[in-house]
């Protein structure tokens, strides 16, 4: 399994060329499907989601298709999915966002698509590959609204929480001192990274690539 784990998405040089490593092919020849599935629920404007499709355009895919997982039918998400090379998941509400996953049904099918496919978060898109939310259940690190949405179930992609926009002046609560108060009573790795950095991940194989801050908590 191949994912690129993103505090900002498409921020800098370092992150696009970690996704052409991954790809093994030029931008030219990739498409690109994005999940704006998890600002559904965000209020206020949506400029950072504008930005996150402006830096993919700037990339030159093949194709962008938007694939909205809680609009379509099922058939239709899945062939856009399928004909895809790039899975990006978008910012937003972690919460909301999982429990599309779930209700749409692509989270039992998901593992199987990202066989052959690269999966690409964005912020809350990259959370969900974690084991579990409790870190975000217990700590309200952001503004998200949990609601309805109890189920503390992640993807189990990675053995490790994400923690994007580290130091943003937007996220006062995301600073070394707090995260590592967290950390204490949390038994997985932190990652926090800022809007500069990414996770790579490459079959078990885990390297950030940066251009800004981050730092590791247990």
């Amino acid at each position: 399994m191949k994912l690129l784990l993103t505090s900002g998405g498409f921020t800098n040089k370092s992150i696009a060329n970690s996704l052409l490593k991954l790809t093994q092919r030029p931008f030219k020849r990739l498409k690109l499907a994005f999940i704006p599935t998890a600002a559904n629920v965000e209020e206020g404007g949506k400029d950072w989601l504008i930005d996150d499709l402006v830096n993919c355009k700037k990339l030159g895919f093949k194709e962008i298709d938007i694939v909205d997982i809680s609009a379509l039918p099922k058939e239709m998400w899945l062939k856009k999915l399928k004909d895809a090379d790039i899975l990006m998941f978008g910012g937003g509400n972690t919460f909301h966002l999982m429990y599309w996953l779930k209700k749409s049904g692509l989270i039992k099918i998901l593992r199987s698509l990202l066989k052959t496919k690269v999966f690409v978060g964005i912020s809350a898109g990259s959370m969900i590959t974690a084991d579990n939310f409790n870190l975000s259940m217990s700590q309200k690190l952001y503004y998200e609204d949990i609601g309805k949405y109890k189920d503390n179930q992640g993807l189990g992609y990675v053995n490790f929480h994400i923690r994007p926009h580290f130091n943003s002046p937007d996220f006062p609560k995301l600073r070394t001192k707090n995260l590592a108060k967290i950390a204490k009573n949390m038994p997985e790795p932190i990652y926090a990274i800022d809007d500069q950095s990414a996770i790579k991940f490459d079959n078990g194989q885990i390297s950030v690539v940066s251009e800004g801050k981050w730092k590791k908590f247990n």
